[in-house]
């Protein structure tokens, strides 16, 4: 069967909309107010059999959108759709008498509000018995039939609000990431932490390696950049008196595009004065222990083909051990040329011109990374890696540093901070070197910050956790643009 034409169903839904009006009907209501929600009723009448439901004559108020219809000629029946469920109605002519013009110029996509009474069908559906029913606005664009295939993801994007309409899982992650972010900001508040706003426009780009985007302000003639994070900003509470801040709120990285990076994104970062990153690690296991518990019931959690175990203790492991325990050779740890040809007889590409570091680093990644399925924390990275986190003690080569992984990808990044002006300055200055030399990811001088640690930052600790790739552990989704609103697109093509 040849399918109609997409203009042609829209100049059909067209001629309904002045069909409608025609008779003095408005197709785009705004007087209906319904007094209940599908939720609600079934909550409410759900378990009532249909003796009690004719006995008792429960009426109620409805609105919603058409998903489903089914025309009896004297008669029609509908499933409308609201925020939280859906539920069947029943359409009459005799009931409605005039108002029935209405029905014959109904299509799925459509929103009405409905009043009537509630029973049961043979088949023993709890339905509502319309007796008034309201046009509330006319849907001109049909909804899809075939919406979940491969060949549509990017439809399925680009056209969200279709997607939240037609797939009722969507809903329920965005739903799901709302109540995480919930119950994050309120363990932190419960521990005391204050939650603040620091600015999303710079005057540097900093706070991490990733190069930034940039925008212009027109009245003060100066270039600006949308953040990277807000970790900067934080320091400075701390060293202001504040001695536990937070934030939640979009970074920015002109990076590309992947399952697991969008340019536009959201973090929670926290610090803490007067403690380190051994205290954050058992801090970290106790917030993804309560969040886990309060949205998903269980710290056992399904995600693609393993289940994840949020059940403290996490694994805790240094990035050296865990190079070795992937049966990384540890004569390559410390010879850049050894690590370069181990790296290329991997297929490990590796950028021009790398440190020894920074060979490590793309190693592991490759190699050890993606292996990491339970929650398990790398600790005590290089310098190199770390500039804003302070030396270890016992090996001041290395940084008191922890990135937190789960199911193969990185979920935090946290250290005990550097409060050492002096050593923050000429970590600094390297990395400037870095920038002239053509890296655009190396952070700029902030000599503002270096001034503001010379006042005196109380030792502290601080963790960023990416908000997108944990709800994607918690909903069991694969794609990063699966668990954010609106991911950036390229541009439609006509």
């Amino acid at each position: 069967m040849q399918e109609t034409p997409l203009t042609e169903l829209i100049q059909q839904r067209t001629k309904k909309l002045e069909n409608l009006r025609s008779v003095g009907i408005e197709p785009y209501n705004g007087d209906f107010q319904p007094s209940d929600s599908t939720e609600e009723v079934i909550q409410k009448y759900g378990e009532l059999d249909k003796e009690h439901l004719e006995s008792t004559n429960i009426n109620v108020s409805i609105a919603g959108r058409v998903i489903l219809l089914r025309d009896f000629g004297k008669a029609s029946f509908a499933h409308i759709q609201d925020s939280r469920g859906r539920i069947q109605i029943y359409l009459r002519k005799d009931i409605l008498g005039e108002k029935f013009t209405l029905i014959k110029n109904l299509d799925i996509g459509d929103i009405i509000g409905v009043k009537g009474r509630l029973f049961r069908t043979r088949t023993n559906e709890l339905t509502v018995e319309v007796n008034d029913v309201v046009f509330l606005s006319k849907s001109l664009r049909p909804l899809p039939e075939k919406w979940h295939g491969l060949k549509d993801i990017e439809a399925r994007y680009r056209q969200r609000y279709v997607d939240l309409i037609v797939n009722p899982s969507v809903k329920e992650i965005f739903i799901k990431r709302q109540q995480i972010i919930k119950y994050m900001r309120e363990f932190l508040e419960n521990e005391g932490f204050l939650e603040v706003e620091t600015p999303m426009m710079h005057t540097i780009a900093g706070g991490a390696r990733a190069k930034p985007f940039k925008t212009y302000h027109e009245a003060l003639d100066m270039e600006l950049y949308l953040r990277i994070a807000p970790e900067l900003y934080l320091k400075r509470l701390l060293i202001g008196g504040f001695e536990k801040v937070f934030e939640i709120g979009k970074n920015f990285r002109n990076e590309g595009i992947s399952t697991k990076h969008n340019p536009e994104f959201t973090m929670i970062e926290f610090y803490v004065a007067y403690k380190n990153y051994h205290w954050l690690m058992d801090f970290t296991e106790k917030l993804f222990s309560y969040v886990a518990s309060k949205v998903c019931g269980s710290l056992q959690i399904e995600y693609g083909d393993y289940m994840i175990d949020l059940t403290p203790p996490y694994k805790r492991v240094s990035m050296y051990d865990a190079l070795k325990e992937k049966g990384v050779p540890e004569e390559i740890m410390k010879n850049h040329n050894l690590a370069s040809q181990w790296a290329k007889q991997k297929g490990i590409e590796i950028p021009k011109d790398s440190s020894l570091t920074k060979i490590l680093d793309e190693i592991f990644k490759e190699i050890v990374e993606l292996e990491l399925i339970q929650p398990t924390f790398i600790i005590d990275y290089p310098v190199e890696l770390s500039p804003l986190a302070k030396r270890k003690k016992d090996d001041p080569e290395l940084v008191e540093r922890f990135e937190l992984f789960i199911a193969g990808r990185e979920i935090a990044n946290a250290f005990s901070e550097l409060n050492d002006p002096i050593d923050q300055k000429e970590r600094f200055l390297r990395q400037l070197e870095e920038r002239l030399q053509g890296d655009e990811e190396a952070p700029e001088m902030d000599e503002d910050f270096v001034r503001a640690l010379e006042v005196g930052m109380p030792p502290a600790a601080g963790e960023g956790i990416g908000i997108d790739r944990l709800v994607m552990i918690l909903t069991n989704t694969h794609s990063i643009r699966d668990v954010i609103l609106f991911p950036l697109l390229r541009p439609e093509t006509k």
